[in-house]
C-alpha cells in the first residue's frame, strides 16, 4: 500500500478551500476496540472545535466543496463491502452543503432525508493516486456500465467506490468520535491507520480531473501518512 504523497502537504489551495483553522489542526487520533460492545471507536482531536468549520455552499454540484476528517487504513476494500482492487480504504467524516449523499439517513432529524449534507457524516471511500489534482489522490471511479463492480448496498449511487454507512458521529468540543460495529469491518480489529484533515472538491464537467479529488491536506498526524498507528484494546 502506498502512502499519500508528501507533496499533498504543499499543494496550492483550491479556490473554495476553507481557511486552515484550529478546527482542522489535528493533535491526536486513536482507534479503540471495546470487546464488551464489539465496537470500534474512531477518534480525532483538534486544537479548536471538532466540526466547527464547514465549507461555504457553491450552489451546485459541480465544484461543490467537501471538508473531511479522514482515517486512512490498511483495511481491504472487501472488509467494508466493496469488490477487490487497489486503493487505500479510508473512513471519512465529511460535510458538504451543496448536496446530500446519505439517502438512508436523516442526520439533522428534521424528517427530510435530502437536506443535511452539511452535517458531518460518514463515508467509506477507496482512494487511489491521481496526479490531476494537487492533493495527489482521488476517490476511485468506475464506468457506470461496468456490471462487475461490487458496492455495499448503502452506497449513494455515484460511480465511485464510496459508501454511506450511517455510523454515528459524536462531536464534543475538540473531539470527534465515530462508532463502528466490528462486524461492519469483517471483524477486523488488527488494522493500522493514520489521521488527516483535508479539502476535496466535486467535479462533473472536466474530464481532465477526477470526480472527487483531494485538493488540500491541512494536517497529517504522522507527518508522512505511513499509517503507523495500531488499534488499541
Amino acid at each position: 500500500m502506498r502512502p499519500f504523497l508528501l507533496l499533498a502537504l504543499l499543494a496550492p489551495a483550491a479556490a473554495a478551500q476553507p481557511a486552515a483553522t484550529p478546527d482542522l489542526d489535528l493533535t491526536r487520533a486513536a482507534v479503540r476496540y471495546l470487546p464488551d460492545l464489539d465496537l470500534l471507536v474512531f477518534e480525532q482531536e483538534v486544537e479548536g472545535t471538532a466540526g466547527g468549520t464547514t465549507p461555504e455552499a457553491r450552489g451546485q454540484l459541480d465544484g461543490a466543496p467537501v471538508l473531511g476528517y479522514v482515517f486512512p487504513t490498511t483495511l481491504a476494500p472487501e472488509d467494508v463491502g466493496f469488490g477487490g482492487g487497489d486503493g487505500v480504504v479510508a473512513l471519512a467524516v465529511t460535510a458538504h452543503p451543496d448536496f446530500d449523499d446519505t439517502p438512508l439517513w436523516d442526520e439533522n432529524n428534521d424528517r427530510d432525508y435530502a437536506n443535511d449534507g452539511v452535517v458531518f457524516h460518514t463515508h467509506w471511500v477507496v482512494l487511489v493516486p491521481d496526479d490531476r489534482v494537487p492533493g495527489g489522490y482521488a476517490v476511485r471511479e468506475f464506468a457506470q456500465e461496468d456490471a462487475a463492480v461490487v458496492l455495499p448496498p448503502t452506497n449513494p449511487g455515484m460511480p465511485m467506490f464510496m459508501d454511506s454507512p450511517g455510523f454515528s458521529v459524536v462531536l464534543r468540543g475538540p473531539v470527534l468520535r465515530v462508532l463502528v460495529p466490528a462486524g461492519r469491518v469483517a471483524n477486523r480489529t488488527d488494522f493500522r491507520y493514520d489521521g488527516l484533515t483535508a479539502y476535496l472538491e466535486v467535479n462533473t464537467s472536466d474530464a481532465a480531473r477526477p470526480m472527487l479529488g483531494v485538493y488540500q491536506v491541512y494536517e497529517v498526524l504522522s507527518g508522512d501518512l505511513s499509517l503507523p498507528y495500531a488499534v488499541e484494546r
